[in-house]
């Protein structure tokens, strides 16, 4: 009897594969059903496409995504238009006088070296061309004594000098006065404005004394305000006290006027 049991016990299920097949069917199921979305989607895109391109053919007016459009049969096709890059290269008119303006700075430039030559080696004078033009630096130390806006004797000549190199152009010059950070408080100099603005003017009187156009000029004190080197030694104090003389390349326009326009009712 026992081992009639145990035979009983150990009979194989030969049904079992129906899990394994039902698995998979489920699998199956569920990839159709994505199939059939992504079809779905691309059915769709697939008739906008094939509508417009029934609508081009038939010659009707198109009126998807834009403008209408009209195709008319046996008209000739155009070719497309050549577009006409502007020449970079080119140089404008403006451009032009620019370069002559920027050669005939050099020109001033270089004459105003040849006749600061000694200082310039000294490096009292420096000439430096900027965006604007011009610059020509010269250090306070052989123009004015300390704290003074009058003329030392030997200064004057290449003053003189610079002048009649600009006596000859046209350009606008601006003279700039400039101190370092030391206080002044005398009744001719209340601060370094006033010395910085005097000094400037002095300098601008001279050039008008030597030929050189009044409407041309322009003196401006800065002070203390545009240092070029630390105040915290005696050679950046020095370098500091300057005059600071810029030909400008930029001449001056007509000036148009803004009109506000009237406030609405």
């Amino acid at each position: 009897m026992g081992r009639r049991r145990r035979r009983e016990e150990e009979h194989e299920n030969h049904e079992r594969w129906l899990v394994s097949y039902a698995d998979f069917i489920t699998l199956l199921f569920a990839f159709f059903v994505v199939m059939y979305a992504i079809s779905s989607v691309n059915e769709g895109k697939y008739k906008v496409l094939s509508n417009s391109l029934v609508n081009a053919f038939k010659n009707t007016t198109g009126e998807v995504g834009g403008q209408p459009m009209t195709i008319i049969q046996g008209a000739p096709i155009m070719p497309p238009k050549p577009v006409t890059k502007p020449d970079r290269q080119a140089p404008s008119k403006a451009d032009e006088v620019r370069g002559v303006q920027r050669e005939q700075m050099r020109n001033v430039a270089g004459d105003i070296l040849q006749a600061l030559q000694p200082l310039v080696a000294q490096g009292k004078v420096r000439v430096l061309e900027t965006s604007r033009g011009v610059t020509i630096e010269i250090n306070d130390s052989i123009l004015f004594a300390l704290g003074q806006a009058s003329l030392q004797t030997e200064s004057i000549s290449a003053l003189r000098a610079v002048a009649a190199v600009l006596a000859d152009s046209d350009f606008p010059i601006t003279i700039e006065g400039h101190t370092d950070n030391v206080p002044i408080a005398t009744p001719q100099f209340p601060s370094n404005w006033e010395l910085s603005a005097m000094r400037a003017t002095t300098v601008l009187r001279l050039f008008n004394d030597s030929g050189v156009g009044a409407e041309r000029l322009t003196a401006i004190g800065y002070g203390e305000t545009r240092p070029v080197e630390t105040n915290t030694s005696v050679e950046g104090r020095a370098r500091n006290r300057r005059v600071s003389i810029l030909i400008d390349s930029n001449r001056p326009e007509e000036p148009t006027e803004l009109i506000s326009k009237p406030l609405s009712q």
